[in-house]
């Protein structure tokens, strides 16, 4: 399948997100065709990156001066010391405004290097190279920045959006199938809150997209692109719209949270958590039909996720999942912000709940 390409245009940006095999090898002429220019890189990659890749990128940039620094990419080096870690690589190697820093990596590589570079020198050139698919059709796109502090995941911050975005598929076949369905759940949330087409289309092809099947991996990642772009192009800096972007989130980061961000959930198996639990939060609240509920359950089943809660809690985590709730960052007030369903493709917004509703919903999961 032919490389597809993007352009998402926010009010004082514009950027290209290109989608194909081996795009990468072509990283030159795509720097030359969307005019951005550099004299110095740093390139941030994650160390489970395939070297024969991450070659193919240096490859590229063979006049460029280029400095490569090997991250461990985990929840726990998602913090302020790996951000200035880079600063300072940055700042002994003389970088200015101009130059740039390349991310490659997952969507915690891009979220640090993201963070770094909208803080160095108040705004360095930043390009962004997912290499899962979880940051190639989410994290990726937007410019939401950020690192994690004791209180809770993404808590400090920025809005930057990077100079460019090269997915390349080729990334997806060196990783295991965990890391798929983990990037396959913002897949499913897009299709949720925007297109019952989509999910139609995800509930029939979902096997072949999970054995990354061309042209049906394509099709999901730029689908999926499509319409974040097409929210992010309305509501840049979350004030509204946006906000449906988080369908699934305010579970699923008090899930990992509660978990100590371990493996024993990752963030995309927590996002598909937390879809079940908005979703069955949303029927409990006489929103959303049974049988569109039904509908969404069985399509998690047939992706041969579990969906009960209590295969990774207990009722001894009641009170840390409630409290890592509470410290979401779209709460405006001591109720819980939350976004619902309505229908497969029609979410609700800025909906608030007191605590202790919520409390007794995830009580009662927990024992079922």
């Amino acid at each position: 399948m032919k490389k597809i390409e993007l352009k998402v245009n926010t009010n004082n940006h514009k950027y290209s997100i290109i989608i194909g095999s081996g795009v990468i090898k072509n990283l030159k002429k795509i720097l030359r065709v969307n005019l951005i220019k550099f004299n110095k890189c740093l390139l941030v990659v994650d160390r489970n990156v395939p070297k024969k890749l991450v070659k193919q990128i240096t490859s590229s940039l063979k006049r460029k001066k280029k400095i490569i620094y090997s991250f461990i990419a985990n929840e726990k080096n998602k913090n302020q010391k790996s951000v200035n870690k880079i600063v300072e690589i940055l700042l002994k190697n003389n970088f200015h405004r101009n130059d740039c820093i390349i991310s490659v990596g997952g969507g915690i590589t891009g979220d640090v290097s993201g963070f770094a570079s909208s803080i160095f020198k108040r705004g360095i050139k930043y390009i962004n190279i997912p290499t899962t698919l979880l940051s190639q059709v989410d994290s990726s796109i937007g410019g939401k920045t950020g690192i994690n502090s004791k209180f809770g995941k993404n808590q400090i911050g920025s809005f930057y959006q990077p100079s460019l975005v090269l997915s390349d598929i080729n990334f997806l076949r060196t990783l295991p199938r965990r890391e798929i369905i983990c990037g396959y759940s913002e897949i499913l949330k897009h299709s949720l809150i925007n297109s019952k087409k989509f999910f139609l289309f995800l509930d029939k092809k979902s096997k072949k997209i999970l054995n990354l099947k061309s042209p049906f991996i394509e099709k999901s990642i730029y689908k999926s692109c499509l319409i974040k772009k097409k929210i992010v192009e309305i509501d840049e800096k979350e004030k509204n719209l946006r906000k449906i972007l988080n369908f699934g989130h305010t579970f699923g980061h008090a899930y990992e949270a509660t978990l100590k961000y371990s493996k024993k959930l990752n963030h995309g198996e927590a996002v598909l958590l937390g879809i079940m639990s908005a979703t069955k939060f949303s029927l409990k609240n006489n929103l959303i039909s049974k049988n569109e509920y039904q509908y969404i359950k069985k399509h998690l089943i047939q992706i041969k996720f579990p969906i009960k809660l209590n295969k990774f809690f207990s009722l001894k985590n009641l009170n840390s999942i409630i409290s890592f709730m509470r410290k979401d960052k779209k709460n405006t007030n001591k109720k819980i912000n939350l976004i619902l369903l309505k229908k497969i493709g029609k979410p609700i917004f800025d909906l608030n709940f007191d605590q202790n509703k919520l409390r007794m919903f995830v009580k009662n999961e927990l024992r079922n």
